[in-house]
């Protein structure tokens, strides 16, 4: 079987560019997935929590 070079790619046929849509578009839908869960406001959470607790320890330790 020869393959005809004038021959239209499938639509479905994998390609290096298609590939690396599908690996753009697969990120993209994991950050905007992240986005929704509330990711940068659990973000901002923990690292009030981690404040309130670096002022507490400094508090507690201090003669």
């Amino acid at each position: 079987m020869t393959d005809d070079p004038n021959k239209p790619q499938s639509p479905w046929k994998l390609n290096s560019g298609r590939i690396v849509l599908l690996i753009l578009g697969a990120l993209i839908l994991t950050y905007f997935a992240s986005a929704l869960l509330g990711g940068l406001g659990n973000y901002q959470q923990l690292k009030k929590a981690a404040q309130d607790a670096k002022a507490q320890t400094t508090t507690t330790t201090s003669p």
